[in-house]
């Protein structure tokens, strides 16, 4: 197994953070979570969020963004050192997702991802399941959204 990922396990990575605005949680729901408390902030005062709130699936997704952007990022510092970079494989999902508080406009919320593990794939020499934990905190470091993903990447890292 690569000593690189060893050393990485148990570590939590900051990936970055995000401020949500009243303008793109009302965009984000239009198109995808049109529920009144997400699109309408008057409805939403009178509901059981109290405000207007960002939907889980717009939190997820901007987790998803840095996510991204940090895989990148990864690659990007390892070829700059001369290394071979890390080859990041497709995920077969994720589970236990839960959004443990609400997201209102104004909040900043910063996300994490924790490798907790991998096994390399007899069905895929040279390539290993990592098993991860990724995890959402709001200005007062209150966790937001947590949940568990797996995802192939190439051992020749």
């Amino acid at each position: 197994m690569s000593a690189a990922l060893n050393a990485l396990i148990g570590i939590e990575r900051d990936l970055g953070s995000h401020t949500f605005t009243a303008e793109e949680i009302v965009t984000f729901a239009r198109k995808y979570d049109p529920q009144r408390f997400h699109v309408d902030p008057e409805a939403a005062r009178h509901s059981n969020f109290g405000a207007l709130c960002a939907s889980g699936w717009h939190t997820t997704a901007i987790w998803m963004r840095l996510n991204v952007e940090d895989m990148k990022r990864q690659v990007k510092a390892a070829m700059q050192r001369g290394e071979t970079p890390p080859q990041f494989g497709p995920s077969p999902g994720f589970e236990d997702l839960k959004w443990l508080k609400p997201v209102y406009a104004g909040d900043t919320i910063r996300f994490t991802r924790t490798l907790n593990g991998f096994r390399a794939l007899q069905s895929r020499p040279g390539w290993a399941m990592m098993q991860m934990s990724s995890a959402a905190y709001n200005q007062n470091e209150q966790k937001v959204l947590e949940f568990n993903s797996a995802a192939l990447i190439g051992l020749a890292w």
